[in-house]
């Protein structure tokens, strides 16, 4: 082989090794998932959506409702028998640790409006004591499952309807989603988180009711925003 052939085959290898490097460093890398220790702490998720639900008593809801009090919110439905129970525990508990706090609401949103009536949802708050400061709210399963899925960027389905009609325009703001977990028989699923939101009802941090240290961090987060003014 001459010498001339062995350079330019040393120039070819070399100007493939640039290549393939240029490629690696420019190919799409896989995104890492999202640190999701990191929704507990407080920070600006966005502002709650407006919606207009019905309350347990009767009584009409909206966001402005929210205004001026801290809240914390989650979506259950009354026949669950996996995560609701304990939401629904820890919500409890919430209220009697908080007993002084007035400007505290509780807010429960069935995702089984179909089943859930305001009398059924009467019935399951008396189940847990539930006081004036924790609302049970109903209303249209398609509004309910948007302001989950899009308002407030929690998973939730329901397996046992045909599919849902799309939402219309992002309500959005930009947290990561918390995933969906099972609930009762598998036909409805749905996150199992708390969301707080501050008095101007913006969402400030999620929390899961299932784990004892990230319901501890709400507490904390709870005493930090009912003690702001």
């Amino acid at each position: 082989m001459t010498r001339a052939r062995l350079v330019a085959l040393s120039a070819a290898a070399a100007l493939l090794i640039v290549v393939v490097v240029v490629w690696r460093m420019e190919a799409p890398r896989p995104t890492p998932p999202a640190d999701e220790g990191s929704l507990e702490q407080l920070g600006d998720y966005g502002a709650v959506p407006a919606f207009s639900l019905t309350e347990r008593s009767g009584r009409p809801i909206t966001r402005e409702d929210l205004r001026d009090h801290v809240s914390v919110i989650d979506f259950i439905y009354t026949e669950c028998t996996e995560t609701c129970p304990t939401q629904s525990m820890q919500m409890g508990q919430l209220e009697r640790d908080f007993a002084d706090a007035r400007d505290l609401r509780l807010v429960s949103i069935t995702v089984d409006p179909r089943h859930d009536t305001l009398d059924v949802l009467a019935r399951y708050a008396k189940r847990y004591q539930a006081d004036d400061r924790w609302w049970f709210l109903a209303g249209d399963q398609h509004a309910i499952y948007c302001l989950a899925k899009v308002g407030f960027r929690l998973g939730v389905v329901d397996s046992s309807t045909s599919q849902p009609a799309p939402c219309g325009e992002a309500l959005g703001f930009g947290s990561p989603a918390a995933w969906a977990s099972h609930g009762s028989k598998g036909l409805i699923m749905h996150s199992a988180r708390f969301v707080l939101v501050d008095r101007a009802t913006r969402i400030r941090a999620y929390h899961l009711a299932t784990d004892v240290a990230s319901m501890r961090a709400l507490r904390d987060n709870l005493w930090r925003l009912l003690s702001e003014r």
